[in-house]
């Protein structure tokens, strides 16, 4: 078994997340813990159990990574730990802290200034986002270039899949696209629950406060391949990569099969849901194997055979 281990992005996040695995998990526990320290609130008390603040981006963001990286370590206990690592977005920076080329504490400040600094951004320059289901990515991407050659602020987003490609940008250039996109013979499109247009150019704002806020930050070296979603290949130039992460499409499915390249034939999702599971299925199929581990039931299930295959 070559495992590969997927850390949830925003948009994952639920109400109530992690509690059963903050009450019968002393590892996971113990780093909830260092992040209220670091955060200087109650995550599980004032944010994964609020409903309001676990939508807000400035308070998601550490609480998904702390999530995430609290079942790694947890789930890992003991154990080789896997050696490629894949995260969605914010995700990069938990698959960065298992890997141990930032620490923990250091993730989480960093991401509580991100989450502020993209909330800010999408206050002051607000911008939807919609999900295109298409397998014709090229189509989508050159009527988005059309438009912006007329002036219009909407951008290829994430390539989730070779068939989802989210757009986002300007809410009334976002509603042109996707009238367009209708009269193309594009049917299947979804808007997202989401606080502004995250992967273009109007985060641009909180790209340059987030490249400010890095300059100082220490990159530790890791024998762990972790893989962005910037280039779609292993990180060279971490802080950068993380920078340009902000305005730029994120490439999942390119990043994800990158890794499956690498002889991975497992696959375990860490975080609030299984979104990137379903991604991956559409991404490398069914002979892949997919596990997610969000709650203790699902945790105890993968860490037994986790246990069973390490005999």
């Amino acid at each position: 078994m070559k495992i590969g281990i997927l850390m949830s992005g925003q948009g994952a996040q639920t109400v109530g997340m992690g509690q059963d695995l903050f009450d019968n998990l002393p590892v996971y526990q113990a780093y909830v813990q260092r992040a209220n320290q670091v955060l200087g609130y109650d995550l599980m008390a004032d944010v994964c159990g609020n409903a309001n603040r676990i939508q807000q981006t400035a308070f998601a963001q550490p609480a998904i990574m702390t999530m995430s990286v609290g079942i790694y370590q947890a789930l890992f206990e003991g154990l080789s730990q896997p050696n490629y690592l894949l995260g969605l977005s914010l995700g990069e920076y938990s698959a960065l802290t298992a890997a141990q080329i930032f620490n923990f504490e250091q993730s989480v400040a960093i991401l509580a200034d991100r989450g502020r600094y993209m909330q800010d951004a999408g206050e002051t320059q607000p911008g939807k986002m919609v999900a295109v289901m298409s397998d014709n990515q090229s189509q989508i991407v050159n009527l988005l270039t059309q438009l912006q050659a007329q002036g219009k602020r909407v951008y290829p987003a994430n390539f989730n899949t070779f068939s989802q490609l989210v757009i986002g940008g300007v809410a009334t250039d976002v509603d042109v696209a996707v009238e367009q996109l209708s009269q193309l013979g594009i049917s299947r499109m979804v808007e997202l629950p989401v606080a502004g247009a995250f992967h273009t150019p109007l985060l641009a704002t909180a790209a340059e406060k987030l490249k400010q806020r890095l300059s100082h930050e220490k990159v530790m070296a890791s024998d762990k391949i972790v893989f962005s979603n910037t280039t779609g290949q292993p990180f060279s130039g971490v802080l950068p990569t993380l920078e340009k992460q902000m305005t730029h499409p994120t490439y999942f499915a390119q990043a994800l099969q990158a890794m499956i390249d690498q002889g991975v034939d497992t696959l375990i999702e860490l975080g609030p849901s299984d979104t990137l599971s379903k991604f991956a299925k559409k991404v490398v199929g069914k002979e892949i194997k997919r596990y997610a581990v969000n709650d203790l039931v699902s945790f105890q299930q993968v860490r037994t055979l986790l246990l069973t295959e390490g005999k």
